[in-house]
């Protein structure tokens, strides 16, 4: 198993749809076995292909709580229903979220309250999940990746120019931006 570095906004892979999925190998199961390590490594709560530099339709997830337990696994060319997200501002300490490839920034985003996501896992069988909740809050962030959205391209706009400056701060916003969990200490 490998940890692969993740692409930091203004990568062209992040900002384009992915691919289908077409070929069920053994080079589809390292990278995601590749995926679950950089997952765990950087830390975070999923991770999609795109976000490894690959343009294809899959995410791994992976969540612990002690109210559920463990809850973690991959969906490839997944399909997503939600709930239409509530109206009104979302609350900044209950909906605020992160990601790898807008690191060591948290911003407050409504979604959804519950999500279903069908796909096939890595031996074609058939995948269904339904939940609520903050994991409902992953499936979706996940699914954006796939159809090239970042959760910064969806805040609002006082957030946006927020964005903005870190991004010109921290250089990114160009192709080629990475980094390495395990090594580069970006607090993400």
């Amino acid at each position: 198993m490998a940890i692969l570095p993740i692409r930091i906004t203004g990568d062209p892979v992040l900002h384009s749809p992915a691919d289908p999925v077409t070929v069920f190998d053994d080079s589809l199961r390292q990278l995601v076995a590749d995926m679950f390590d950089t997952m765990d490594a950087a830390p975070g709560v999923g991770l999609a292909a795109p976000q490894v530099g690959v343009p294809l339709r899959l995410f791994v997830y992976g969540y612990d709580t002690d109210e559920f337990g463990p809850w973690r696994g991959v969906v490839i060319n997944p399909e997503l229903w939600i709930t239409p997200p509530p109206a009104g501002e979302p609350d900044e300490e209950e909906e605020a979220e992160g990601c790898l490839s807008f690191p060591g920034e948290r911003f407050p985003l409504r979604r959804g309250d519950d999500a279903i996501v069908t796909g096939v896992d890595l031996d074609g069988n058939p995948v269904e999940l339904r939940v609520s909740g903050w994991r409902a809050r992953i499936l979706q962030h996940e699914f954006d990746h796939l159809d090239g959205y970042l959760y910064v391209d969806r805040l609002g706009k006082h957030d946006r120019k927020i964005v903005a400056k870190v991004t010109r701060k921290m250089g990114w916003g160009v192709p080629g931006a990475q980094w390495m969990p395990g090594v580069d200490d970006l607090d993400a």
